[in-house]
């Protein structure tokens, strides 16, 4: 057991349009700023570590079109037993949770179902909303994202970028992690 001082802290993440690691630096930063020891990975460089190096595991996963990338419910299932034994948490990222009756571990309809379908129950859970960039987007995903912002009363200017992300709510998740009973 290390002292709460020097403690490791692994956030690993999953990405589709480049914001989750956005919010792993901001959390990154919170939790150096508490003398943490903190790295962080995608996941399949993860795949790549040994956890038990690791006093804490966060981990983080976008949503496109509903689902986490496969590799994420994969990288749980292979590190379960260590998420298990140490402090660990799951945080998700989407753009539903810029409403505010869909912005917490208990509301997040994504969060609730991905949870369901994994074994792992992490400690602590977190919801943020993401960041919508039209321009980035291809053909395809632009098309479908306006359709989905249309009926969900959401942003449908092809140009517009809006980030939806509460920062004060992703420091405060970071601490919180940081917080966990060892």
């Amino acid at each position: 057991m290390t002292d709460s001082t020097s403690e490791r802290i692994l956030i690993v993440y999953s990405t589709t349009d480049g914001h989750t690691p956005r919010i792993c630096a901001r959390m990154q930063e919170v939790m150096q700023g508490l003398g943490k020891r903190v790295t962080v990975l995608p996941v399949a460089q993860a795949d790549t570590q040994d956890l038990t190096q690791f006093d804490r595991v966060v981990i983080g996963a976008s949503i496109r079109y509903g689902h986490h990338q496969p590799q994420v419910a994969q990288f749980i299932a292979q590190h379960q037993r260590r998420l298990e034994a140490c402090p660990s948490a799951f945080f998700t990222v989407n753009i539903v949770a810029r409403k505010p009756n869909k912005n917490t571990p208990e509301t997040n309809p994504y969060l609730r179902k991905f949870l369901q379908g994994i074994d792992w129950k992490p400690r602590l859970t977190g919801v943020f909303a993401g960041k919508l960039d039209y321009p980035k987007y291809g053909f395809l995903d632009r098309l479908m994202i306006r359709f989905i912002m249309l009926i969900t009363n959401g942003p449908t200017d092809p140009k517009a970028v809006v980030e939806f992300t509460n920062w004060g709510a992703v420091e405060a998740f970071a601490r919180e992690v940081c917080a966990l009973p060892a």
